[in-house]
């Protein structure tokens, strides 16, 4: 006997609630926001750089959301969501002129990391919470010199998890796009961090270039 998988019965479950939240109930709509709270608000925090303004982004990105549900066509809610609450991010960022913050995705052996739990956990042990808040600040620092449209790619792939498809459709721009401003925002921030190679862990410094 056949078991439906966890993941398309989760989908299924997901596609029942917005058919209900799209017909005015608001209790489905708070089911889908429950799946995907944590994802939207740690984008926005990682954008603005500020909880209390993360927080106001993405309340007013949600009203907004249950208003316009109507026009959603389908595809990956979380996308969607994510766009929204993007798009609140600009909007808070023009008005503000604030930085984001944002952990660099480190590199071992020549390649990436694609595993991004370590991005989302802020648990430190005691005897490195120093190092870590200079290596923010050094961080937060380099950020100021990218176009904040690469540093939404950076916090919808490296942050969010996003793959390829989903940023593209947050962003309403080619995967084409996504790749090259991902590449072009990470080459930068790394140079960037060539300044600060004295505080950066090892994984870090396997890419930068050589001070002289």
């Amino acid at each position: 006997m056949q078991t439906t998988p966890p993941t398309q019965l989760a989908q299924i479950e997901e596609s029942l609630w917005i058919a209900s939240a799209r017909k005015g109930e608001l209790d489905a709509f708070n089911q889908l926001i429950l799946q995907h709270q944590d994802a939207l608000f740690n984008i926005a925090v990682r954008m603005l750089g500020d909880e209390d303004l993360a927080a106001d982004a993405v309340q007013e990105a949600l009203i907004s959301a249950w208003r316009s549900l109507h026009t959603f066509s389908g595809g990956s809610l979380k996308a969607w969501l994510s766009r929204t609450v993007i798009n609140k991010c600009y909007d808070e960022f023009r008005r503000t002129k604030r930085h984001p913050t944002l952990p660099l995705m480190p590199i071992v052996d020549g390649e990436e990391l694609e595993e991004r739990e370590w991005l989302r956990d802020p648990g430190l042990p005691l005897d490195t919470q120093m190092e870590a808040i200079e290596l923010n600040d050094a961080i937060q620092n380099c950020l100021q010199t990218l176009p904040i449209s690469h540093r939404a790619i950076l916090v919808m792939v490296d942050v969010g998890g996003m793959n390829y498809d989903e940023a593209a459709a947050s962003l309403d721009i080619p995967i084409g796009t996504v790749k090259s401003r991902l590449a072009r925002a990470r080459a930068n921030l790394r140079a960037a961090l060539g300044n600060f190679s004295e505080i950066l862990p090892s994984p870090f410094q396997a890419r930068l270039p050589i001070s002289v």
